[in-house]
């Protein structure tokens, strides 16, 4: 493990994070070194479970590098848990709203400040009935076209063993967990690109893709395409009376 320094509210975390993790599951770690010992890099993991942050994060805390997450902004305001969110350098990203750029000039800067920040390209947890990745969101594309940063491809499985979000059980037995790193993902096609919609498909369609085949290898199975996220249902006028 890369030594790191660590600030106060951070060596606090890591005592708050690490027991629990440890308890809860039984890691196999594979190709810590893709992840840059110094810089910014912007890593990308497949989600099967909402336990599987910790997993991630404990597997890059252990690489020597600090991770920062994404989170809801509103989280940022419950007392305590915001409090240490911002103490611990981790980004809030505002949704649905028109401070969306901010956000997202938030973890452009978070990168150039050369930090690891973890970005989740679908967005939720898969809706895949086998817990394959789903197509992504273009918010790790937008950040790397802006900043020329690496993008690291992980691929995380077993947190659902812990909590499965199918049938929303938590089970508090330990469970099995491998985590493996990628290397960087070749985008340099579009470096200097126009943030178009077209290019920003096209590169996170690469990059779903590099997480899927590396997800492939931990399950040794043959992946299935990209699961086609559902559609939310519309809200009819007998659905709201």
């Amino acid at each position: 493990m890369r030594r790191q320094r660590l600030e106060l509210w951070q060596r606090v975390a890591v005592m708050l994070v690490l027991p629990i993790v440890t308890l809860l599951t039984r890691k196999t770690w594979h190709r810590m070194e893709n992840i840059p010992a110094v810089g910014g890099v912007i890593l990308v993991p497949n989600h099967v479970s909402h336990f599987d942050p910790l997993v991630v994060a404990h597997y890059v805390y252990r690489s020597g590098r600090w991770p920062r997450f994404l989170g809801k902004a509103s989280v940022w305001r419950v007392p305590v848990i915001g409090f240490l969110l911002r103490k611990t350098r981790q980004v809030p990203v505002e949704r649905g709203s028109v401070e969306a750029a901010k956000s997202l000039d938030n973890l452009v800067q978070a990168v150039r400040e050369g930090g690891v920040v973890v970005i989740y390209p679908e967005g939720t947890t898969t809706r895949h009935p086998d817990l394959w990745p789903m197509h992504g969101k273009t918010g790790a594309a937008r950040v790397a076209l802006q900043t020329g940063a690496p993008v690291v491809p992980i691929a995380n499985w077993g947190a659902q063993q812990v909590f499965d979000p199918r049938t929303n059980r938590l089970n508090l037995r330990r469970a099995d967990v491998t985590v493996v790193a990628g290397p960087p993902i070749d985008l340099s096609r579009w470096a200097g690109a126009e943030a178009g919609r077209a290019v920003l498909d096209e590169m996170t369609e690469t990059i779903m893709m590099s997480v899927r085949d590396l997800l492939g290898e931990i399950r040794d199975g043959e992946p299935p395409a990209l699961y086609d996220r559902p559609v939310p249902r519309a809200i009819t006028q007998e659905d709201a009376s």
